[in-house]
């Protein structure tokens, strides 16, 4: 029997992975995971946001209270609007995180379809490259111009009608 970690117990190192095709780079289609991630991060950011402004705000309204009596009218009223703002603002990011969890059971049900369209992209172009080969080297062959212009494969551009003349005489402006 052989170790499975190899010689002397260490494990065997990965194998290299062959470097990837040049030519044409190829368009990254973003996947489920990462508009996924990107949404949770983007919730992780709002209620970051939310909970410092929270802090902010409960800053803000204790220190406008304990120097209420030096406040203008105008700085009380919009200390007495804080506790709606930060309701409003709770509410908002409870709806984003519901928003997000509907957004992840509809990517879990679209994964499937996802793969599929990625398979599906590679083949298509695939064909399309070869379309293209197939029609160059049709283009090299002697008179396929013309077989192409008399079977109406090919259209030639018309040439432009001359512009009408007008009736005014041009020395009579």
């Amino acid at each position: 029997m052989t170790n499975p970690k190899g010689r002397g117990g260490d494990p065997q190192p990965p194998r290299a992975t062959p470097p990837p095709p040049r030519g044409k780079p190829q368009p990254r289609v973003p996947t489920a995971g990462d508009i996924l991630a990107a949404a949770q991060a983007a919730v992780e950011a709002a209620q970051s946001a939310a909970g410092q402004a929270l802090d902010s705000a409960q800053v803000t309204a204790s220190a406008a209270f304990d120097t209420a009596v030096r406040l203008p009218p105008a700085s009380v009223q919009l200390a007495a609007q804080l506790p709606d703002l930060i309701e409003n603002l709770t509410t908002a990011v409870e709806r984003l995180n519901s928003t997000i969890d509907r957004l992840d059971r509809t990517l879990a049900l679209a994964e499937p379809a996802f793969v599929a369209y990625d398979n599906m992209l590679t083949r298509i172009e695939q064909v399309m490259a070869l379309t293209d080969q197939v029609f160059a080297r049709l283009d090299r062959l002697p008179g396929a111009g013309l077989l192409g212009r008399f079977t109406g494969g090919r259209e030639t551009p018309e040439p432009e009608a001359p512009e009408p003349k007008s009736r005014r005489d041009p020395r009579k402006k």
